[in-house]
């Protein structure tokens, strides 16, 4: 009877009805566009159950399921993820016939972290992160009047400490004072101390546009073999250590997006990539925010203020716990 009864299983689950749930019910296909690989945005969103829908025929797409909304833009690489813009490593293409495509490289380095997001190994916790208030001693960052950025930064490095510590979240600084750090000593730092996350913080300013140009974005670095959103002729270079957590740092860098656009009403800017040197060599998940524009007349206004820098930093806390909360599930 056993040996019957293990006979009707194989048969069973050799069966049609058998076989078809244990496959997908679709599979994207890939084709090559310019040198890069693709896949057709409707065979990605069939495989993850999403609707296709035209927001404007044959420019703007948007994918939607119950929890996901993801809108993209044919031949621009600015997408919307869950209502925050993320920068693409490739434009969207128009395609060959089969609709707009997606690089595969943006399917597996930018969607799908995001739609999935990726866990940490069972029992571990976020326990300890370095800030990094950017600039420093002789390097003042950028300047508006009197009113320096090595200084801001340091300020809005206090009180998100203050702010995680009530969390029971412990905080280390790669500077404490007005001093001079080189780049390499940042991440190495946070190495050295075990740090579970590096956050490098800072402030944007333009000099032409400064009424227009406010907002915040954030960054983590680029993925191998990709041109960065604020490249200026790095070219396309492989993997680097900050590489090893490229899917937790595009999420964390979204999660503090998110909330700093959302908390603060600051204008979306995206979320970005680069090779910052800070973001290349650290050896745990990191992201460099560029918290707003100093030389911005109202906003910059609001930087230099500590109450708004309260504001600022809990929201960047928020952004902190609600990755968190992803990662540890």
């Amino acid at each position: 009877m056993k040996i019957l009864a293990a006979i009707f299983c194989c048969l069973l689950a050799l069966s049609p009805a058998n076989a078809r749930a244990a496959s997908p019910a679709h599979r994207s296909r890939s084709a090559t566009l310019s040198g890069r690989n693709y896949v057709p945005v409707r065979d990605w969103a069939a495989d993850n159950h999403l609707t296709v829908s035209w927001l404007q025929r044959n420019k703007i797409i948007a994918l939607t399921s119950a929890t996901q909304r993801l809108v993209f833009t044919v031949n621009s690489a600015q997408a919307e993820i869950n209502g925050v813009k993320v920068w693409l490593s490739h434009p969207v293409s128009a395609g060959t016939g089969g609709g707009p495509c997606v690089s595969t490289l943006d399917l597996q380095a930018t969607l799908q972290p995001l739609t999935s997001p990726p866990q940490t190994a069972p029992g571990k916790k976020l326990k300890l992160i370095v800030l990094d208030p950017g600039h420093g001693g002789r390097d003042s960052g950028n300047c508006v009047g009197s009113q320096a950025e090595k200084k801001h930064t340091l300020l809005l490095a206090q009180e998100i400490r203050d702010q995680l510590k009530k969390s029971g979240i412990k905080v280390a600084f790669t500077r404490s004072t007005d001093s001079s750090v080189e780049l390499p000593a940042r991440p190495a730092k946070a190495q050295k101390l075990g740090a579970d996350l590096f956050l490098s913080l800072h402030f944007n300013a333009v000099r032409e546009g400064r009424t227009e140009v406010r907002g915040s974005e954030v960054y983590c670095l680029t993925p191998a073999g990709a041109s960065s959103t604020n490249t200026r002729g790095e070219g396309n270079p492989s993997w680097v250590t900050g590489n090893r957590n490229n899917d937790k740092s595009l999420l964390l860098a979204w999660q503090i997006q998110k909330s700093l656009t959302r908390n603060l009403r600051a204008e979306d800017r995206g979320v970005r990539r680069a090779r910052f040197a800070v973001l290349r060599d650290a050896t745990m998940p990191a992201a460099l925010i560029e918290a707003g524009f100093m030389s911005h007349p109202s906003e910059g206004a609001k930087i230099f203020t500590a109450a708004y820098r309260r504001e600022m930093a809990r929201a960047i806390v928020n952004g902190i716990l609600a990755y968190k909360r992803e990662v540890e599930r």
